[in-house]
């Protein structure tokens, strides 16, 4: 046994020795004492005295409980003067406390700075701030597109940290810290392309919610979104540096990189702007609102104001304005909706700015020189643009193209594509069917053949809008689906575009699969940078009931706009 050790041995036995005399005084025990083990404590109470016993100890120690005391004591002097090994070999390092292994390294871990890897920065906390919080302050300055998915890498950048507050001056690495700002380019396409798209609000388009739909959507087949950048409300969804864009939620807080993220993922980006029906716009400028004649206030349509004029110039150079900056920021595509006057409300009483200089001017003759003031500044840019129009319009009433002032005639010679919006439930009272939410099959294919027909030789493509809501309609399916996309198709359509105002496509979820195996009979599959393949038409299969034979006598009543209060569904009928 080395030296070191029997003498740290023998100092133990010693402590031992010393640590029972100090006791046996303590206790008034004769030198040499053994203790015995005591079945009750009165026989342990008869060395000391009755008085002792209830007034020092209170019936608290027996001889086993003396015993164990010594022999915890000498187990802790001993543990507490026995040396580490590596103090044994050099007595100046030894130590009589040793420091908790957790703490040494909690206190290693605090001393110890942090450093950030490449492509990350580092963040001093200050008082209230939180992982959110923190990820909310730095989103735009990473590649990250949602603060959600941005607090999640800070937690695995900073050792899976747990719990959501942060301590006042801890140090977090910001990992994915973009060195400068994205700057997107736009991805150009034909205007024949085949459009596979679902529509999202601002909102959804920004939240990882609506990343979630985009992925699924690219997985079932689609190769677009639409996404808006300015709906109906007037708020626009992005950053944009414009005095009467006053009204800005930035739920789409970098434009260039939500779309850098959509062509990662190989999809056409379509950018959606309501254009005159824009109610935050005429709230904050009354001035550029319809005017009502026997008012001279702005003129409300059944009771909303919500109308801009859209013959004034100032009104038209911001929405122009709007469009450019749009496309200048990487979309592949602009698309207009609202590009129409007021069609509801008490038309007589509506006063226009053009009416002023040229009173024999129309409405259409209106929309078709701002859509050529527009169609000339966008399309040099490589991007295409598109109109949304009243499915109706393929009828060619009259009363509709007076009011609207939609000529489809002449729209289609300022833009690139057409999307009529011919859902089926919208048709209220068409050639004589009851229930036109459940004859897909008839107004699909009606419309498509009057708006092939009046665009013939204009080059315009025509891409409609298809219903995926079950309004109206008691056979709302992924059937229901198939037969509009194969109809359409059937009828000169390229494309289609899917609204849901809920964004909710789990009917066109299950029916993408089933219609990609059908390859050709659908829609072409064409894909961003590949070649087209064209297949052989098959027959439409039809999934609702039959219908009575097409009546192609154009009707002269008035034109079936409903307005968004005659039916409770949020925000289903739209444009």
């Amino acid at each position: 046994m080395p030296r070191a050790t029997t003498s740290l041995l023998s100092t133990a036995r010693e402590l031992l020795k010393s640590l029972g005399s100090v006791l046996s005084s303590a206790l008034g025990l004769a030198p040499g004492h053994r203790f015995r083990t005591a079945a009750r404590p009165d026989q342990f109470a008869a060395p000391f005295g009755a008085s002792f016993w209830k007034s020092s100890f209170a019936s608290s120690i027996a001889r086993t409980s003396v015993a164990a005391f010594t022999l915890r004591l000498a187990i802790t002097g001993f543990g507490l003067l026995c040396p580490t090994a590596a103090a044994v070999q050099n007595p100046h390092t030894a130590q009589l406390i040793r420091a908790n292994d957790v703490s040494k390294k909690s206190a290693l871990a605090a001393s110890t700075p942090v450093v950030a890897p490449p492509g990350s920065d580092l963040y001093v906390a200050q008082r209230g701030d939180s992982i959110p919080s923190v990820a909310r302050k730095n989103l735009r300055r990473t590649k990250y597109l949602t603060s959600a998915e941005l607090a999640e890498a800070i937690r695995a950048a900073n050792q899976n940290r747990q719990g959501i507050f942060l301590k006042s001056g801890e140090q977090i690495v910001i990992p994915g810290i973009l060195e400068s700002p994205i700057v997107e380019k736009s991805v150009p396409v034909a205007r024949d392309f085949e459009v596979r798209a679902i529509y999202l609000t601002g909102v959804m388009a920004g939240s990882d919610h609506g990343m979630r739909i985009i992925r699924h959507w690219r997985e079932v087949g689609g190769n677009a979104v639409v996404f808006d950048i300015k709906d109906s409300d007037g708020i626009v969804n992005i950053a944009f540096d414009h005095p009467l864009a006053t009204g800005q939620r930035h739920y789409i807080p970098d434009l260039p990189k939500f779309v850098h993220f959509l062509h990662s993922q190989n999809m056409h980006a379509i950018a959606r702007i309501a254009i005159f029906r824009d109610e935050h716009l005429v709230t904050s400028h009354p001035e550029l609102a319809v005017k009502s004649h026997s008012s001279g206030q702005a003129w409300r349509e059944n009771g909303k104001l919500v109308w801009t004029d859209p013959s004034n110039p100032t009104v038209q150079d911001y929405d122009i304005a709007l469009a450019k900056f749009v496309a200048q920021s990487g979309v592949d595509e602009v698309q207009f909706d609202y590009v129409r006057f007021p069609a509801e409300g008490d038309q007589k009483d509506a006063e226009f700015h053009y009416q002023a200089d040229n009173p024999k001017e129309q409405r259409s003759e209106v929309i078709a020189g701002f859509l050529d003031r527009t169609y000339a500044q966008i399309h040099p840019t490589g991007v295409l643009l598109s109109l949304d129009v009243f499915g109706v319009m393929a009828w060619q009433r009259s009363v509709d193209l007076a009011h609207t002032g939609q000529d489809i005639v002449a729209m289609a010679k300022h833009c690139d594509v057409l999307s009529p919006m011919i859902y089926p439930s919208h048709f209220f009272g068409m050639d004589g069917i009851a229930h036109p939410g459940d004859a897909p099959e008839h107004f699909i294919g009606e419309s498509m053949d009057r708006f092939k027909l009046i665009t013939k030789g204009s080059g315009v493509v025509i891409r409609p809008w298809l219903q995926a809501f079950a309004w109206r309609t008691k056979t709302y399916s992924p059937q229901y689906v198939e037969v509009q996309i194969e109809v359409a198709k059937q009828k000169g359509g390229v494309g289609f575009l899917f609204w849901n105002a809920n964004n909710d496509y789990s009917k066109p979820y299950t029916a993408m699969p089933e219609m990609q195996a059908a390859k050709g009979r659908y829609f072409r599959g064409d894909e961003i940078g590949s070649k087209r393949e064209t297949a052989a038409v098959t027959p439409v299969a039809s999934v609702v009931a039959p219908v009575p034979a097409l009546n192609r006598h154009v009707e002269t009543g008035p034109a079936p706009f409903p307005s968004d209060s005659a039916h409770p569904t949020p925000r289903i009928w739209r444009h």
